[in-house]
């Protein structure tokens, strides 16, 4: 399957890509969740389902659903550090339904997991940037080719967003830059 709409073609293997970098980008993270309520599976599923789907399963309902699933898991929990990691686990998720629309806030859907991981470091470290930086950059240096490729055919990283969105745009900006060096 190759889609085309506004100039971004994406196939199904360039999907798998940007899936999977952010299945294991939520996964690094997973146990922050996990301490704070560890009786909570619904991030592990979404990671799961992420992996399933980049590594050859169905981009089907369950897939979307454990994304939502995890998304309410962040909503419930009063930890703000685990509510991040439970964010980065939905990203991962719906990091398959990433729209070939020449659209800066796609890029959300590319590097979305690896922002909300690193700011759940960061909250567990108590607010450390630091930490969260430091996070970043190692994602950033296990990034496969094949997603920075994907991310070059979307626009920048768009504004806004508060920490996860400046960091955001600091991993667009430096997988950005390893294309150009």
């Amino acid at each position: 399957m190759v889609e085309k709409t506004d100039g971004v073609v994406l196939s199904t293997d360039d999907l798998r890509a940007v899936t999977g970098f952010a299945a294991g980008c939520a996964e690094a993270v997973l146990d922050v969740f996990e301490s704070a309520r560890p009786d909570d599976s619904r991030p592990r599923e979404a990671i799961d389902a992420a992996w399933a789907f980049a590594q050859g399963g169905r981009r089907g309902k369950a897939l979307r659903d454990t994304a939502w699933a995890a998304l309410r898991a962040a909503r419930e929990t009063d930890d703000p550090a685990a509510e991040h990691a439970a964010r980065a686990a939905m990203a991962a998720a719906s990091a398959a339904y990433l729209h070939p629309l020449a659209d800066a806030h796609q890029v959300k859907h590319i590097l979305g997991a690896a922002a909300h991981a690193a700011r759940a470091v960061e909250v567990a470290a108590g607010g450390d940037e630091g930490v969260g930086t430091e996070h970043l950059a190692r994602a950033g240096e296990r990034c496969p080719a094949e997603v920075v490729d994907v991310l070059a055919r979307f626009p920048a990283a768009p504004g806004g967003g508060g920490r996860v969105g400046e960091l955001l745009r600091d991993l667009d900006e430096a997988l950005r830059r390893s294309v150009t060096s």
